[in-house]
């Protein structure tokens, strides 16, 4: 019978590029420089890494299909290395499978790295994801900003919010995720932005304005991980141990069907709910300590805090506005600046959420740092709000 992972896996060693437009540093360059934060942080040596896993998901533009230019980079010599890809979800899905290598005992240490290049593309957003010539004639192509506007319009057609109500929300999201940027120096994007900036800036795709769409970024993150016991035999009292990980991935019933209203994300309540089942969380509102969601617009931040049990159905737009996710609030969220601010180089993005709950679990978050931090989930969202993928992780103390 399955019994899940939770505090069978310690996060010993994480490493985490700065975001932005890195003219300055290849692909390669970016995975130096968050490997040898992670092996400096987890006090190993690179020979003891057992197995690895390299997340990219826009392989044309970066090193190709292959893991080879990851060891190749990293020097991993003899030990099987694996390139994955999940969509945005792609840097949670390296972390799992290092994850379950441990927890399996197949190695003792194993690396999950994830990196990007989309700055050099040419693209003022992500490159055209073409699914080749068997493409499916009933998906025609779309952009990321529609297919989330969509998002906002079926949310609020369902819980008959105002568009000015719904609009300040939204808006609120973004400049927190500004104002908490500033704090963040490996941030891409770091200045505060107005309320009245975000509000009267130009429209993308209705209600969307530019401030309320993230970037693309450039960038690499790692995690290094191993079992508790050999993270106490090295001598760590301190560790981070990994509660749950749960991906959901869609089977065609949202776009296929009409079982579903358009007005949340079906794949994010079935992972949240499993990733909450198997860390023996039961009050998400009142457990956790801080989160990052994939915020790659507003309004997919505001729907997933209740699509991640946070708030009520319907009252997202309430809690946003009374700052129950900022800075100082109840359960503060994207306290790095999330994908809007820090950046969204996709392969990397996931493992860059976890190394922001890890640094605050450990107390090392600096001027962003939050008190009596217990539990740190992070979530993805790939594809678009049907026929996509979530991934939801949970982090904490070893002895929680």
């Amino acid at each position: 019978m399955a019994t899940g992972i939770r505090d069978k896996v310690a996060i010993i060693g994480m490493g985490c590029t700065k975001f932005g437009e890195r003219w300055d540093a290849g692909t390669e360059h970016l995975l130096v420089e968050a490997f040898r934060e992670a092996l400096a942080d987890a006090g190993i040596e690179r020979s003891q890494i057992g197995a690895a896993w390299y997340g990219s998901c826009m392989d044309g533009v970066n090193v190709g299909n292959s893991a080879i230019p990851a060891a190749m980079a990293l020097r991993l010599e003899g030990i099987p290395v694996s390139r994955v890809e999940n969509m945005c979800a792609t840097g949670t899905e390296a972390l799992r499978g290092a994850a379950y290598a441990v927890a399996a005992g197949a190695v003792d240490f194993a690396l999950a790295i994830g990196a990007e290049k989309l700055k050099d593309t040419g693209y003022g957003g992500l490159p055209v994801p073409f699914k080749g010539t068997l493409n499916s004639a009933w998906m025609p192509l779309g952009s990321a900003p529609a297919g989330f506007a969509q998002l906002a319009s079926s949310y609020r057609a369902k819980y008959r919010i105002s568009q000015g109500d719904l609009k300040a929300a939204m808006a609120h999201v973004s400049w927190k995720s500004h104002v908490n940027g500033v704090k963040s120096p490996k941030a891409h994007l770091r200045k505060e932005v107005s309320l009245e900036t975000i509000l009267n800036a130009p429209m993308i795709a209705e209600p969307l304005g530019l401030f309320d769409c993230c970037g693309v970024s450039d960038g690499a993150a790692c995690a290094i991980v191993t079992t508790p016991e050999i993270a106490r035999a090295l001598g760590k009292t301190d560790f981070v141990t990994i509660k749950s990980m749960q991906l959901s991935i869609s089977a065609g019933r949202e776009s296929g069907t009409n079982q579903w209203d358009g007005s949340y994300v079906p794949n994010t309540r079935n992972a949240s709910r499993r990733a909450y089942e198997e860390a023996g969380i039961r009050n998400p509102r009142e457990e956790l300590s801080l989160i990052e969601v994939h915020d790659c617009f507003s309004i997919t931040e505001l729907v997933t805090m209740e699509d991640l049990g946070i708030s009520k159905d319907g009252e997202a737009v309430k809690d946003i506005l009374d700052g129950f996710y900022d800075a100082d609030g109840k359960v503060p969220c994207q306290i790095d600046g999330g994908l809007k601010c820090f950046g969204h180089p996709i392969g990397a993005s996931g493992l860059r959420m976890v190394y922001e709950n890890y640094l605050q679990l450990q107390g090392r978050a600096g001027e962003r740092q939050l008190k009596n931090v217990r539990f740190g989930l992070s979530h993805n969202l790939g594809g678009v709000p049907f026929n996509g993928v979530s991934a939801v992780t949970i982090v904490g103390r070893h002895n929680d």
